[in-house]
């Protein structure tokens, strides 16, 4: 069983939140989220935030939290097989009610379909919007069409 180690990042003024479902090998090692150098999770956001491309810790919280993005994941423990969602078993979802009654969130966004399937299982009376995965296994999307479908975020900031 592999428990979520990782804070999520919100603060009063987050008006989005960005679930993914449960962070990667890398990730977890990084302590942080999407945290594979292949994944392009940063690179979208910034691209479509129109600001740098954030490199440490500090500078994605900084950037996500100036641009009223919260990040968090669907899972807060499971089984399994290294980074494979299609892997993920036994689940036990994240509560989000707190963060949500801390903040100013009006729209949650999924980053893949593994994380908005899980968090309607888990929450079938909330809304969710689910934007095509960062990850380098979604192959099928170059960056610039990621970019170009996750655009949406921005009407919500």
């Amino acid at each position: 069983m592999e428990k979520h180690t990782i804070n999520p990042v919100y603060n009063e003024n987050s008006k989005i939140l960005i679930l993914g479902s449960f962070p990667s090998v890398k990730s977890r090692e990084a302590k942080f989220f999407y945290g594979h150098k292949q994944n392009r999770f940063w690179k979208v956001v910034s691209a479509v935030m129109e600001c740098e491309c954030p490199d440490t810790v500090e500078e994605k919280k900084a950037m996500l939290l100036k641009n009223n993005i919260a990040v968090w994941d669907v899972i807060k423990s499971c089984d399994i097989e290294g980074s494979s969602d299609s892997s993920i078993r036994n689940v036990t979802p994240n509560d989000f009610t707190e963060m949500l009654s801390k903040t100013q969130v009006k729209q949650i966004f999924t980053n893949g379909n593994t994380a908005y399937t899980l968090f309607k299982r888990y929450n079938p009376d909330l809304e969710a919007y689910k934007l095509p995965s960062t990850s380098p296994a979604n192959a099928a999307f170059s960056l610039e069409r990621l970019i170009k479908e996750w655009e949406v975020i921005k009407d919500f900031t």
